[in-house]
């Protein structure tokens, strides 16, 4: 066993806090069904979570902290994969919209605009786009200023 094993990378922790903030999400009713658990599969198997970490996650997803990214493409992809969970049954309610928006500050897209960026990634989320799309959307809307 290797020292890299034993104490695993900030990117894996951040993966990590990550995918335990998507099984929260997929939570929320008290349940996994059918459709949120192929999506949890294919986003552990992207973002290197092994099947005991999924396994874990699943049992107690509040273990595991979240560590926001740092780089802007990163934060749109945390955006990205959590309003997928979030409307996968592409049903846009008001508490989901609101957990949305705190979302969007913890990950850190600025509060002033955060409205517009959760009410543009449901709108165009819910025509199903891929993820090089949904950043060019947000960006046009939170764009960076350099």
């Amino acid at each position: 066993m290797s020292i890299s094993d034993l104490y695993p990378t900030g990117l894996h922790e951040q993966n990590i806090g990550h995918f335990a903030t998507i099984v929260r999400l997929a939570l929320l009713d008290n349940k996994i069904d059918d459709k949120e658990h192929k999506l949890l599969k294919r986003l552990a198997s992207r973002l290197d979570i092994t099947k005991r970490e999924f396994k874990a996650i699943l049992k107690n997803p509040n273990n595991y902290p979240v560590k926001p990214p740092v780089s802007y493409n990163e934060r749109l992809e945390c955006l990205y994969d959590l309003t997928k969970m979030l409307f996968l049954d592409k049903n846009p309610t008001i508490d989901k919209t609101s957990m949305l928006d705190r979302i969007a500050v913890g990950l850190g897209f600025p509060i002033e605009n955060v409205r517009n960026i959760t009410k543009e990634a449901v709108k165009f989320f819910l025509k199903e786009p891929d993820i090089e799309d949904f950043k060019k959307k947000i960006k046009k809307v939170n764009p960076i200023k350099h």
